[in-house]
């Protein structure tokens, strides 16, 4: 059975990408989370992660350590991972190619933190643009494939991708217009997706720089979390 390792579920954006590919493909591992210790996160990940990051998958003494290397080693031994169809897979692969290189300003400006709520005061031109993008991606993946998930429809790695935009947009409250509204609440109606998002609400963990990140967002409306002890 393979073994993934991810870290807080409230701020780990990337450890959630292939822990609900595999809840929602019903593909059977075990969760091994390891929490952000501030500067001690590239020794302590080092353990388990040749690059000192989450998420980590281990499969019989095989290790693959990035979140697209994760999804390209799953496809070569389940079905289902890409869409079936060439047009909808080339498509996915480069959807999905794209999050994982780019939106930086989205990263930085809207950090993953499940429990909070948060005012932004302002969008400024580059966040805009990259959450038009988003949008963009969103209303034609839909409308060229028809739904309900981006490529067809199945839920597969490209839905992955973006699953942790879903909880930016909740967290933000970013506004996304046509296809692309209702597909962020679908994402975070799925089942996955909603276990993953109470795990999240009952960890007491409070990284200090993941926190100051979210501070800088915008003004705080609510924090839902478990009180930190």
């Amino acid at each position: 059975m393979y073994t993934l390792y991810i870290a807080n579920k409230n701020y780990s954006s990337w450890s959630l990408r292939p822990w609900v590919l595999l809840r929602e493909r019903a593909i059977a591992f075990t969760e091994q989370l390891v929490p952000f210790a501030g500067s001690s996160n590239r020794e302590l990940f080092r353990s388990f992660s040749p690059s000192g990051t989450v998420p980590c998958l281990v499969d019989q003494g095989l290790t693959v350590w990035d979140s697209l290397g994760i999804v390209e080693f799953l496809a070569e031994r389940h079905a289902g991972i890409w869409p079936a169809d060439p047009a909808a897979r080339s498509w996915a692969r480069c959807t999905a190619a794209e999050m994982h290189s780019g939106f930086g300003v989205l990263r930085e400006r809207c950090p993953m933190n499940c429990g909070i709520r948060v005012r932004l005061e302002v969008i400024a031109a580059e966040l805009g643009q990259d959450i038009a993008r988003i949008e963009e991606l969103w209303n034609e993946g839909i409308g060229r494939f028809g739904g309900p998930y981006l490529a067809g429809a199945s839920f597969t790695a490209v839905d992955a991708f973006f699953a942790p935009v879903a909880f930016r947009v909740q967290t933000y409250g970013l506004a996304l217009g046509g296809a692309a509204a209702g597909y962020a609440q679908r994402l975070l109606a799925l089942g996955a997706m909603r276990a993953w998002y109470d795990e999240a609400l009952r960890e007491a963990w409070r990284e200090p720089a993941h926190e100051a990140d979210a501070r800088r967002a915008g003004a705080w409306i609510e924090d839902l979390r478990q009180r930190a002890p």
